[in-house]
């Protein structure tokens, strides 16, 4: 039986040049699985808790020396002889050791550094992908790529309120077709934004991130880079949005602050204005479009225009199934974003989507804003064919891994091969 002999965790940088944890999970067979976790910029309250070590001194206070010294000196001694087999297992052991409902004890980012590793240690144990040992024999659905190619919000130093603007290349009949799209509408928006003599500065996603007058412009300026790119807005390419509304909702007005628009909107009128951007441009995916915590406006969004695009919780849900029954039950949207690092362990994540699909939601597994080269969520899109995924632009190397690991899954399957679930 192959059974844990050491773990071993270490503190590496993220993207944004942050402290991450990276954890090596070792069996008695010899074989090694790694796995390093991702930090999201803007971290909703309802997340299980990443731990940090708050020293002013040391990283601007966002060191992971106690959730690396918590893997190695907890999960290292109390996991050890542990079937490698045994996820579930694994994984609920770390919860019941954590002994907190968020995991802010040991930390969520020590316990997801270990789900994983614990994975791909498994995977390699069995001589199979990582993909294949986790979805079996039926995963084999390459997922449509949401590429974010304008940054706004907290994703850069902009006029912008949306967060993400992304294109989706519907049009594609296979990922690798998909991926040109678009690498090629990504570098014909650079000579738009050069043209009209914007920034192609890019943000953390890796998306331009440039000063524009509105929205719309943004909306504008991406139509003129389909089309400049040989491609038909609304037929071979979409467009979606990632508003993160969350972080432009005043709480004391209780109304959300648009500086694009120089005004404050009521849940109503943000509402109104989504659905005039819906009926402008080819837009058919609305993430986090109200506050997390606004949920009688969510119904009233999603039964406005939910039977024409996706109405996407990621903020609302915290790929945390508590929330998520929560959402059925309101109607307040009809897909969840999928975020490993949200709830911290691989198990849970497997059971948030099983119920996502159960109930007919679409899932789209996601990045974070911080992340690093692990191409893990790439190959759980595949595991669990959401048929989705969000891994950010086609610029920076910890964004472009994951594609690139798509691109390496579509051959190993070849003509078994399927794209996409939307």
């Amino acid at each position: 039986m192959s059974q844990i002999l050491q773990i071993k965790a270490r503190q590496i940088l993220d993207s944004c040049g942050n402290p991450t944890i990276e954890t090596e999970v070792m069996t008695n067979q010899g074989v090694t699985g790694r796995a390093s976790v991702p930090s999201g910029t803007s971290v909703g309250k309802y997340e299980a808790v990443e731990l940090r070590d708050n020293d002013k001194g040391f990283f601007l206070g966002k060191g992971v020396l106690r959730a690396v010294s918590n893997v190695n000196k907890i999960f290292a001694e109390e996991l050890k002889g542990a079937n490698i087999f045994d996820q579930s297992g694994i994984d609920a052991a770390m919860i019941e050791l954590d002994g907190t409902k968020d995991k802010s004890n040991i930390g969520s980012n020590a316990v997801l550094s270990v789900s994983l590793a614990v994975a791909r240690a498994a995977a390699h144990s069995t001589g199979q992908s990582l993909f294949r040992y986790i979805g079996g024999v039926n995963a084999d659905t390459l997922p449509i790529p949401m590429m974010n190619i304008v940054n706004g919000g907290s994703q850069a130093d902009n006029n912008l309120d949306i967060r993400e603007f992304m294109i989706i290349p519907l049009g594609a009949q296979q990922f690798s077709e998909a991926l040109r799209t678009g690498a090629e509408i990504f570098q014909h928006l650079k000579l738009v934004l050069k043209k009209n003599k914007y920034s192609v500065n890019v943000g953390n996603d890796g998306g331009f991130a440039p000063n524009l007058k509105s929205h719309e412009e943004a909306f504008e300026l991406l139509l003129k880079a389909v089309e400049n790119a040989g491609y038909k807005a609304g037929k071979d390419v979409v467009f979606a949005v990632d508003a993160a509304a969350s972080e432009f909702y005043d709480k004391k007005k209780k109304k959300y602050h648009l500086k694009s628009l120089k005004k404050y909107l009521s849940s109503e009128e943000l509402i109104n204005y989504w659905d005039k951007l819906t009926e402008n441009y080819p837009i058919v995916y609305l993430e986090d479009g109200l506050h997390k915590d606004d949920w009688a406006a969510w119904k009233i969004l999603n039964e406005k225009i939910g039977d024409q695009i996706q109405i996407v919780g990621d903020d609302l849900f915290v790929t945390n199934p508590e929330r998520l029954m929560k959402g059925f039950e309101n109607n307040a949207a009809n897909a969840i974003v999928i975020k490993p690092n949200q709830i911290g362990t691989l198990t849970e994540t497997i059971n948030t989507v099983n119920l996502a699909k159960k109930n007919g939601y679409n899932t789209i597994i996601s990045h974070r804003s911080g992340e690093t080269e692990d191409t893990f969520i790439a190959e759980l899109a595949v595991a669990l064919n959401t048929g989705m995924i969000k891994a950010g632009s086609l610029s920076r190397t910890d964004r472009l891994a994951k594609y690139n690991e798509l691109l390496r899954i579509e051959e190993f399957l070849g003509i078994s091969a399927r794209y996409g679930i939307f």
